[in-house]
């Protein structure tokens, strides 16, 4: 499910190219390509995060998938930009319904919170490995004249054959503890977590770590390219053949590097501290953003892919600490707050980049400059974390309670 829907929502950058020049709409109109796509995926994990703790992760994952299979096979039928739009926003909600429910899921067949951390690092793995695809094939389709619509028929087609999956698949039955809980749950309950210190930490924290993901495979190819109208002449300016096929796969360079680190966040993540490993990874961004900022593009073409590598463990680790620091029976309902977040900062992020950079001309660059300013914000709110420490206490007593066990 995470590899299906990356297709198609890390490809946006390579998109937001074509589109603007098939339609003729400004930065900050094709930035609503990604923009809705996340107020979709925001407004379901708020107010519909806790359908997955009150139906059963099975039937919300069954009917988010169904939803998002029937909008990518709209593309079939959408010609104009507004038509997109709103199929756009369609499958941000119904990714919203089956990923929270996805969520859910994972703490279910945890063991530790350890393990929780482990797993959501693999199953983010396999979103890298759609991220990798999707804007492979979109290059793809773009150089060979095929309409890049069709990627989106690709995804509906793998979608159905997840709804078949899901539909037969076993799920570890999680109706006995939710019975245990006396009050109802609807999305008020995901309302009251906007004023819990836990979740609201890891949700500010994956806000603004999503700002600056987005900002690399939304705006990277726009800032990397020279500024030329034709494909042949928009590399033009990079010195040697190795530069120019580089910032052509820039984002899937990206999103290999950020798969591979983490497959490997699932080991590191058993034998090191987390909250060390995310403030040494946030330092590297920060220094990758604030180099590609003075180095221009011949230097952003090298550190801003690498980033992908220190990218890689901090949202996985974000969502599981920030789940795990909850009775599994309100697994939904957090995921989903945690989402509205992460989605949220998501369509913030590269819309205010467009907004900036229009103000300066167009010019990139100057989107990227708010972008810094995310990372600079998360590395000193990781920092201050791994000093203090404020959630030790709180996920040892929810390894007790929901694993029993203590946490090493």
């Amino acid at each position: 499910m995470f590899m299906m829907f990356a297709m198609t929502s890390d490809s946006v950058g390579e998109i937001i190219k074509e589109v603007k020049r098939v339609y003729e709409v400004s930065n900050a109109e094709a930035s609503l390509m990604h923009s809705l796509f996340m107020v979709g995926i925001a407004f379901s994990g708020l107010f519909l995060g806790f359908l997955a703790d009150k139906f059963g992760r099975k039937r919300t994952i069954i009917i988010g998938l169904s939803l998002f299979a029937a909008s990518c096979y709209l593309f079939l039928v959408g010609e104009t930009f507004e038509f997109i739009l709103g199929l756009i926003t369609l499958s941000g909600l119904a990714v919203g319904v089956f990923k929270t429910a996805a969520l859910a899921l994972i703490g279910d067949i945890s063991r530790s919170t350890k393990e929780h951390t482990g797993t959501m690092n693999g199953a983010e793995a396999f979103f890298g490995v759609g991220a990798i695809i999707g804007p492979l094939i979109v290059a793809w389709m773009i150089r060979e004249g095929v309409d890049w619509k069709l990627l989106y028929v690709l995804a509906g087609a793998l979608c159905t054959v997840l709804i078949g999956m899901a539909w037969f698949a076993n799920y570890p039955d999680h109706t006995k503890r939710a019975a245990a809980v006396t009050k109802p749950v609807s999305f008020t309950s995901s309302l009251k977590l906007l004023g819990n210190p836990y979740a609201m930490g890891f949700s500010i924290g994956a806000f603004l770590y999503v700002a600056a993901e987005s900002a690399i495979y939304v705006w990277m190819p726009s800032y990397l390219v020279c500024g030329a109208t034709s494909i042949e002449e928009s590399f033009s300016c990079y010195s040697n053949d190795f530069d120019k096929t580089l910032a052509m796969y820039a984002v899937s360079v990206f999103f290999s590097l950020r798969a591979l680190g983490r497959f490997f966040g699932i080991w590191m993540m058993q034998h090191f501290n987390w909250a060390l490993v995310l403030v040494l990874f946030s330092f590297a961004i920060m220094l990758c953003f604030i180099g590609g900022l003075i180095g221009g593009k011949d230097v952003a073409l090298y550190l801003f892919p690498l980033t992908g590598i220190f990218m890689s463990v901090i949202y996985p680790t974000f969502n599981s600490k920030g789940i795990s620091c909850f009775p599994k029976q309100e697994h939904g309902t957090v995921a989903g707050v945690i989402l509205f977040f992460t989605a949220a900062g998501a369509a913030t992020g590269p819309l205010l980049m467009g907004l900036v950079s229009d103000a300066y001309g167009g010019d990139a660059k100057y989107g990227f400059i708010v972008a810094t300013g995310f990372t600079t914000v998360l590395f000193a709110g990781l920092f201050f974390n791994y000093l203090f420490n404020p959630t030790e206490k709180r996920l040892a007593e929810t390894e007790l309670s929901e694993y029993g066990m203590k946490e090493s």
